[in-house]
């Protein structure tokens, strides 16, 4: 699978969505899917997900806030956890069931004692009230290998801004996908992603 750091995030997807919208993500190029906790029926999504396209993409929840969640989440095949926040409990249990973790911070103390935890990477959140240069504040005393994902905030027209203040990562969700949000709508918005990435370089 593609090694672009572009991460879905469909917030309010249904079982009944999960497969053709992953399918169409998939196809366009974008290899990281989340479902965040706060979707109707998330573990059966997720259960679908990873029984049609585990070996073809990563999927895993995002605004996962305990261990219990975690647990849960790796029993449905999930393959990686992402928060709004950085609990050392979740970031550990995470990485004990060998999965990717990707806390939400906001500070360089939050950035390190991430990391110190054992995170995969680093979620700047709400990337939009930090702003490119506060990335590029961050990302000054960060280890250079650490990804940092800008997200919140973040659409195709300004993706290459993001990625020139030091994200080497991206999360997108309403400009992505929305419920109610056609499956044809969601591929142009993917393609469209996807064109960005590879217009800003990183490719």
């Amino acid at each position: 699978m593609s090694a672009r750091k572009l991460i879905a995030i469909l917030r309010g997807i249904t079982p009944a969505e999960a497969e053709p919208v992953a399918e169409t993500l998939i196809e366009s190029g974008i290899h990281w899917i989340e479902v965040p906790l706060n979707s109707p029926d998330v573990f059966d999504s997720i259960s679908i997900m990873t029984k049609r396209f585990g070996a073809d993409a990563h999927i895993g929840a995002g605004t996962v806030l305990t261990q219990a969640d975690v647990e849960t989440v790796h029993s449905a095949g999930g393959s990686f956890i992402v928060s709004p926040n950085c609990d050392e409990a979740v970031i550990r249990r995470t990485k004990a069931l060998d999965m990717g973790s990707f806390p939400g911070v906001f500070t360089a103390t939050e950035c390190f004692n991430a990391l110190a935890c054992g995170a995969d990477g680093l979620k700047i959140f709400p990337a939009s009230i930090m702003g490119p240069s506060g990335i590029s504040a961050l990302r000054a005393v960060l280890p250079k290998a650490v990804d940092v994902f800008a997200v919140g905030g973040v659409d195709a027209d300004n993706l290459a801004i993001w990625h020139e203040a030091g994200a080497s990562g991206f999360g997108v969700g309403s400009a992505l996908y929305k419920p109610g949000k056609s499956v044809q709508k969601v591929r142009q918005a993917a393609d469209a992603f996807v064109q960005a990435y590879a217009n800003a370089g990183i490719e």
